[in-house]
């Protein structure tokens, strides 16, 4: 999938996500929020500057969240990601209210539109995982400029002696049977049995 099409999957399918920020004395704080709009240059969401969360946002502006969608585990997916948050203020809030339309309900006047701020996550990364198919499939994504920083578990070609020690623990089978040993990322679980099991430590943990 493209970062776009995730970040639409997000707003438009998920669209109530779990926020978390940090507050004053450095503690995470979560709250759910749902997300207005997508597009190339991110994600925006708003709230109204009496509440507690947008002291949070315009004092320390990084959140991290998280979204869920599917019946049960195994017809889910799920994506999270973290990044950083500007204010933009009033723009895009007419935008806002005609694409999510159940907001008039909670708003109803202008009057009362002027306490909410609509923000920005400008730059991001955060990664796809699909349960709908076995073994599951994960993407990692990137916007807004950010590199994508690998993680889960990779085999180092010149430690790896060749055993059947890892392979015998994925549960996921995304271990080529090969010499060196190799570890297919989009399916790989991250539960680090191969990086326990290794008798060499040719196993390295990324991130």
């Amino acid at each position: 999938m493209t970062t776009l099409e995730i970040l639409n999957m997000l707003q438009a399918d998920i669209h109530s996500t779990v926020f978390a920020t940090v507050d004053e004395q450095g503690l995470p704080q979560t709250c759910v929020i749902d997300l207005m709009l997508a597009d190339q240059e991110g994600l925006y969401f708003l709230t109204a500057k009496g509440k507690s969360f947008y002291d949070r946002l315009t004092a320390r502006p990084f959140v991290a969240l998280s979204g869920f969608t599917g019946a049960d585990t195994l017809s889910s997916v799920a994506i999270s990601l973290r990044g950083k948050v500007r204010s933009i203020g009033r723009a895009r809030l007419e935008e806002i209210f005609e694409k999510n339309p159940y907001m008039a309900a909670i708003y109803p006047t202008e009057k009362s539109r002027k306490a909410l701020e609509v923000f920005q996550i400008y730059e991001g990364e955060g990664e796809y995982f699909d349960l709908r198919q076995q073994p599951p499939y994960r993407q990692s994504f990137a916007f807004g400029g950010v590199s994508i920083h690998p993680t889960g578990y990779r085999i180092n070609s010149e430690k790896c002696i060749g055993c059947q020690g890892c392979r015998s623990v994925c549960p996921a089978g995304c271990i080529a049977n090969t010499i060196p040993r190799a570890i297919d990322p989009a399916h790989c679980l991250h539960c680090g049995s191969c990086f326990r099991i290794c008798p060499v430590k040719a196993v390295e943990k990324l991130g």
